[in-house]
């Protein structure tokens, strides 16, 4: 399977058209889905057309892509969120979200969308409404989320990138499960308008899932930038993203986190094993590594805050449900962890959501501190355990469990720092597991240009589900 930079390189010297590479990715979901289901809804006949008609002269002109079903909008397409209320409305965005009709400029066909658990609210993707998406490394175990349909399109090869979202590790959680590279960038590098500002309080991040470095880069060079209205705008880069993959990242001064459990969250000792693995590779590299990670990563109260700045999005959420219904939703509308998050939400008043504002401006600042003191990468665990089976997030038990497993994503969410899933070994049943690279505010480049060394020198691409 080649990556999207190859493919748009065969489109522009010919020896490919759009339309061939379309029916060939269109052949390979049709082929693969049925045991993965990843794919919930297809627009194979609008791509082919598109496809046969005249395209933006972007990087990716002609290259197939896939859109997470949540909130990333595709004028006239069907927009369902893993939510069966809205799958039997029927519901379909009327226009595209910044960051479609930015892939489209880009070259990008769009060939449809991925499956994601109920308004991305659990680290898997089981929605009732369109059923569980399976890890195609193991049909049994769960691909991660909630951008785990975007994973297993770009693992099996249906797709060389797949759009998604991330509010607490969405794109980096599946892309650690699946074997792919997953990026989340840093806040208000990427427009969320223009239905959404700071969505999530801050916390929800667009961007793409990819088998290569470049590819990666590449998307980002095209989504990034102001949009009208956006209430806050990354510092603009250096270089270009594309550029910095191949630049020499020169000697690093990267930390470690190794931890035995994050609150009681035991993390599994493949998973340690695997980050010590990685810190050998980067001292061979030339990099300095020690053991050294910010304190503030296991402060003990920040997943009540993390939760109390979300939860309130998800009641106002099932709020506009019921004004959309024009009666309350029924329970059975609804799966259980979306009322368990509507209802913590419920709770919050309005001082204590400012205070857990105030507590959050504290943690960003006790975080960044950590990279001004002079290290330039953390390294840790993405996952702290290996793809877990499905059903693990199943019932009141494991709605807890979907939020204490989030032990490494969500704080460079409610940072706004840039962070990377990248591949890096197999467990002893032969399942992904990736490892996570964070970098200051802003420093994208910093991460690419680690990423495409790692790439070169361990190369990971040519590994498929």
């Amino acid at each position: 399977m080649i990556d999207a930079t190859a493919m748009a390189a065969l489109i522009t010297s010919g020896e490919a058209s759009p339309a061939e590479l379309v029916s060939a990715a269109i052949r390979r979901i049709e082929e693969l889905d049925g045991r993965v289901n990843a794919v919930v809804h297809r627009r194979f006949e609008q791509a082919l057309d598109e496809a046969a008609g005249p395209l933006p002269d972007g990087p990716f002109r002609g290259v197939p892509i896939l859109l997470k079903d949540l909130r990333s909008g595709s004028a006239g397409d069907p927009d369902h969120q893993g939510n069966a209320f809205l799958r039997g409305l029927g519901h379909r965005a009327t226009h595209d979200a910044h960051v479609t009709a930015l892939l489209r400029r880009a070259g990008f066909i769009v060939l449809g969308r991925t499956n994601t658990p109920e308004f991305g609210l659990v680290s898997t993707t089981e929605p009732r409404a369109t059923g569980p998406t399976r890890n195609p490394w193991d049909l049994t175990r769960s691909p991660g989320g909630s951008s785990g349909g975007s994973a297993v399109a770009v693992a099996t090869g249906m797709v060389p990138v797949a759009q998604g979202t991330d509010g607490g590790g969405s794109l980096r959680m599946p892309s650690s499960h699946c074997g792919v590279f997953g990026f989340k960038s840093s806040r208000g590098r990427v427009s969320a308008g223009p239905d959404e500002g700071d969505a999530l309080a801050a916390h929800n991040i667009y961007g793409v899932i990819t088998r290569s470095v470049r590819d990666s880069a590449a998307a980002l060079d095209a989504i990034s930038g102001y949009q009208s209205g956006d209430p806050v705008v990354a510092p603009r880069p250096a270089t270009t993203f594309l550029d910095a993959v191949t630049a020499d990242p020169g000697s690093l001064r990267i930390g470690v986190m190794l931890v035995d459990d994050v609150h009681g969250y035991p993390v599994d000792p493949q998973v340690n094993a695997v980050v010590r693995r990685m810190a050998d590779r980067l001292t061979a590299l030339g990099h300095h590594v020690e053991e050294a990670y910010p304190a503030a990563m296991t402060d003990p109260a920040y997943l009540e805050h993390w939760l109390g700045l979300l939860s309130p999005s998800v009641t106002v959420l099932m709020d506009d449900l019921a004004a959309m219904a024009g009666r309350p939703l029924r329970r059975d509308e609804c799966e259980e962890v979306t009322w368990w998050w509507a209802e913590q939400g419920a709770k919050v008043s309005a001082a204590e959501y400012v205070r857990h504002e105030v507590w959050r401006d504290d943690f960003r600042r006790r975080m960044a501190s950590w990279w001004t003191g002079g290290h330039d990468l953390l390294l840790s665990p993405v996952v702290p355990n290996p793809p877990p089976e499905l059903g693990l997030f199943d019932g009141p038990d494991g709605v807890q469990r979907s939020i204490d497993i989030l032990c490494f994503t969500p704080q460079f969410n409610t940072t706004g720092q840039p962070a990377m899933a990248v591949p890096a070994a197999l467990s002893a049943e032969g399942l992904p597991i990736g490892v996570q690279f964070a970098a200051a505010y802003g420093r994208e480049e910093t991460l690419f240009a680690l990423a495409g060394q790692l790439e070169a020198a361990h190369p990971w691409s040519g590994v498929t589900a």
